[in-house]
């Protein structure tokens, strides 16, 4: 992007989440580095990594470097005049590719996003108007249902690797005895 881009913040309102927003002047829109990893709970360095990686270039089918952009001063609420943006489809592909890598948080906002997303276009197909706010309402639902699941999940999930665990232990304690897990002793 050139020195003469500059972009136009507004605030983005997902849920209980609030990210800044950028659009350059052909109208694409764009979001920080920075807040696009926060959102899902992670350092900048994860998305600086994961832009640079096989995991990329596997959901979008190609490489990406980001873009420096120049944010409007009129707009200068907080933060740089310069931030490392990101489109949208990149922004979606890290998170994504958080939820594959059992990321609670990423797998908890790509759910509530996709059932706001399919709730609008199936209000859209039977006539149903809603307005922003309760919109966000329903995001912040479904995302607080979401967390409970995935608490009680994590909690599910803990079980077998306790029992893995315990398991692997076990097999530890028989090898420094002298034995070999899983074998029976000599003459049986």
């Amino acid at each position: 992007m050139t020195d003469s881009t500059k972009a136009t913040r507004a605030s983005i309102q997902i849920g209980d989440l609030t990210v800044d927003g950028f659009m350059l002047p052909d109208g694409s829109y764009r979001m920080s580095q920075t807040q696009t990893a926060e959102a899902v709970g992670k350092d900048e360095s994860n998305a600086r990594k994961f832009l640079g990686s096989k995991g990329i270039k596997t959901l979008l089918s190609k490489g990406y470097t980001p873009g420096s952009i120049e944010v409007d001063p009129n707009d200068q609420i907080r933060g740089q005049t310069r931030i490392n943006a990101l489109p949208l489809d990149v922004v979606s592909a890290f998170w994504v590719w958080e939820l594959s890598r059992k990321n609670k948080q990423a797998l908890a906002l790509v759910m509530a996003m996709t059932i706001e997303t399919l709730t609008r276009r199936f209000d859209v197909a039977f006539g149903v108007s809603r307005s922003e706010s309760e919109y966000n309402q329903l995001l912040r639902d479904q995302n607080a249902a979401l967390q409970a699941t995935l608490e009680d999940l994590a909690d599910a999930y803990a079980e077998p690797d306790i029992l893995r665990e315990h398991v692997s232990s076990l097999e530890q304690q028989i090898r420094e005895m002298g034995g070999e897990p899983w074998q029976l002793p000599e003459g049986e």
